[in-house]
């Protein structure tokens, strides 16, 4: 069989020597991968050698641990069992003194259950009362209700009877919530408790910002609507003021407004309606408390000043009374030293008489005759003579109380 040529460009190669050119590096490449196998056995005959030196080894070394483990483990045991003495010791003391622990936490415990207990009924309560409060602010009539109580408490706590009028009829049918009644003016103050909650609940619970915006929206839209409708129905000339209250029965409520809707208060400002919450409410109560007072003053003022006309004059006669008294107890002095000196002339006398002492008067009388008087006797002791000169000796002069002696 013939073979052609094969061309491959410009060369001509022959097939045969192509094809043992083939076989060569066939077999080529079978001799080298016996050597290889070969040599991966003898390696591996060579590794089995050393594996089994290597576990001889292993065998050697794991009989003398055994022996080693079986001393030790007798050792272990004694250990264990001396140590086990000891932990059985401890434990039961220790058992004992947790017992008396456990006794005394679990006796605190009760206590602290009994106090929680308490606690638990207070807050049970509260909890109740807080549904309450909370179904009261749920119901729009009921919220109303609520703010009215606390505007009539805080009314009727600053302001006399009189003063202030609750669900007044106005001359246009309409009923406010309460009317202060100014002093020398007819026109009254009124005072509006039904503020719209619903909007502010809602904006109070909104988290995302497109609630935040919808809800404030509705707190402008209902709060710019009660504004206007208290200027239309409550603003009557000569009958209210030009000024009305608009009361928040919430001061978180009222921060609120205040802090997110400004506008809303710049615009009930400029409609002359003033949204006050509990603490501006007693503030201007207080300060119409003061007003009234002063009015009160100054209508009584003609009567306290003839009142004190009245005082002065009384005063006046009771000065003048003070001195004729002051008059009479020196004239009554006087008379009193009068009386006191005849009595003291009319005791010197009397000792005379007693003592038969009348030398003196026997003497001039004599001398007035021109006769020659004899030697007086020798005046005779009288026991009388000392109670005498003590009755002279105790007349005193009685003191002036009134001249201040």
């Amino acid at each position: 069989m013939a073979f052609d040529a094969l061309r491959v460009g410009s060369y001509s190669l022959d097939p045969i020597l192509i094809l043992f050119g083939l076989l060569g590096l066939a077999v080529l490449a079978l001799i080298v991968l016996v050597t290889i196998v070969a040599m991966h056995m003898s390696r591996r005959r060579r590794d089995a050698r050393e594996h089994d030196a290597h576990l001889a080894e292993l065998k050697g070394r794991l009989q003398t641990l055994a022996e080693m483990s079986v001393t030790r483990h007798g050792d272990l045991a004694r250990a264990v069992n001396e140590r086990l003495d000891r932990m059985t010791h401890r434990v039961g003391s220790d058992l004992n003194e947790t017992a008396r622990k456990t006794t005394d936490s679990i006796s605190k415990l009760y206590e602290r259950l009994v106090v929680i207990d308490s606690a638990q009924k207070n807050l049970t309560e509260l909890s109740t009362n807080m549904v309450g409060l909370q179904e009261i602010l749920a119901n729009k009539q009921a919220r109303g209700a609520f703010g009215q109580m606390r505007m009539e408490a805080i009314i009727q706590d600053g302001l006399p009877k009189g003063a202030y009028s609750f669900q007044a009829t106005l001359s246009n049918g309409k009923r406010p919530d309460c009317v202060l009644h100014l002093p020398n003016t007819r026109a009254g103050v009124v005072i509006d408790a039904k503020f719209p909650l619903e909007g502010f609940e809602a904006f109070r619970v909104a988290r995302l910002p497109e609630e935040k915006k919808d809800a404030a929206r509705r707190v402008r839209t209902d709060v710019g609507r009660h504004v206007d409708a208290m200027a239309e129905r409550y603003f009557l000339p000569g009958e209210t003021q030009d000024t009305a209250i608009l009361f928040v029965p919430s001061e978180a409520i009222y921060a609120d407004l205040a802090e997110h809707f400004s506008d809303l208060v710049q615009k009930a400002h400029r409609t002359r309606i003033f949204i006050c919450a509990p603490n501006m409410l007693m503030l201007a109560v207080q300060t119409m408390q003061a007003i009234l007072k002063d009015v009160q003053m100054r209508e009584q003022a003609h009567l306290i000043q003839r009142e004190v006309t009245k005082l002065m004059d009384d005063m006046g006669r009771l000065r003048e009374r003070v001195l004729d008294l002051q008059r009479h107890f020196g004239q009554a002095n006087q008379d009193i030293e009068k009386i006191l000196t005849s009595s003291a002339r009319i005791a010197s006398r009397g000792d005379k008489i007693e003592n038969l002492d009348f030398a003196g008067e026997a003497e001039a009388a004599v001398k007035g005759n021109g006769v020659t008087p004899l030697a007086p006797p020798a005046p005779r002791p009288s026991a009388a003579t000392g109670p005498a000169e003590a009755r002279r000796a105790t007349v005193t002069r009685q003191p002036d109380l009134l001249a201040g002696e």
